[in-house]
């Protein structure tokens, strides 16, 4: 039974990882034909619209109520509207191999707001794992870092935008959800749309190109991304934030070898010693502290 749940959690993580990995080069596509800001209004405004057609209209799952209107709606303010807004709005200034390295606060951030806010104590092996990752993704991303560039206000826009992605994080994780994960991702996603459409209304300064570019990218970051890897997140965040949030680990890894691959960036030695760091780090906080919770139980 604990290793049915092993192997689960671990496939979901994975999952998550390789999908959540693939936004900042599929953005870096869809930014050569579309403004940031109406490329991603339109992307939270579709998947959202595609998950509550799903939700509410095929799987007939009623619609939030009372108090998880409002539960709902923080979420997909912090989750979309702050945190993927500033995000994509920082993606102009900062190569898509550094904003890699941004991925790896969220783990400290998390852990740090859950000690605060949640009064959970992060134990001492999660405190490793979490500086071994940072460790790992230092590594990996230092040669970038040597020969890409960005700009002052790009690299504090990335800093803020992860922490809001942060807070969403454990403010999903404190909230006793009665309604189903596809329902809460649908509306936080859809929400978060609207909070940013008028923006994108009113700094719209160029004509944009809907071009075959534009829709495969949009059809990627709407499909595998804002709808299959947010599902996973999800999950993950429902067993525990700080165990969740040592998988982020990977996604620096994933999205250098996607920034090699389709980007042209390069994946070095530091790159290598980088991973095997990262894998040790998710050992440590996610397998060895499941075995210590079994033991104890």
């Amino acid at each position: 039974m604990h290793q049915k749940t092993d192997w689960t959690f671990l496939v979901t993580g994975v999952g998550f990882a390789l999908l959540w990995a693939s936004a900042s080069a599929a953005g870096k596509f869809g930014l050569r034909s579309v403004e940031p800001l109406t490329f991603f209004t339109i992307r939270f405004l579709a998947a959202g619209a595609i998950l509550l057609f799903v939700s509410h209209l095929a799987l007939r799952y009623p619609l939030p109520a009372g108090r998880e209107w409002w539960q709902v709606t923080v979420f997909g303010f912090f989750n979309t509207a702050l945190y993927l807004g500033i995000f994509i709005v920082a993606l102009q200034h900062v190569a898509a191999g550094i904003t890699t390295l941004a991925i790896a606060l969220n783990p400290l951030l998390i852990s740090i707001l859950s000690a605060g806010f949640m009064r959970r104590k992060v134990a001492a092996k999660e405190w490793l794992s979490i500086a071994i990752g940072m460790a790992g993704v230092a590594v990996a991303t230092y040669p970038l870092l040597q020969t890409n560039h960005a700009t002052l206000g790009g690299i504090l826009l990335i800093a803020l935008c992860m922490l809001m992605y942060s807070i969403g994080s454990v403010f999903y994780a404190s909230v006793p959800w009665k309604l189903q994960r596809l329902v809460i991702n649908g509306w936080q996603v859809f929400l978060g749309g609207l909070m940013l459409l008028p923006f994108a209304l009113i700094f719209t300064q160029h004509q944009n190109t809907f071009d075959a570019n534009f829709w495969f990218s949009l059809g990627w970051l709407i499909v595998p991304v804002s709808i299959v890897a947010v599902q996973l997140w999800l999950r993950l965040l429902r067993d525990d934030a700080v165990r969740a949030s040592i998988w982020l680990f990977l996604c620096p890894v994933f999205g250098l070898i996607y920034a090699t691959l389709l980007l042209h960036e390069p994946f070095s030695g530091f790159t290598l010693a980088g991973l095997i760091l990262v894998m040790a780090a998710i050992y440590l906080g996610q397998v060895m502290n499941k075995r210590s919770t079994q033991k104890s139980h």
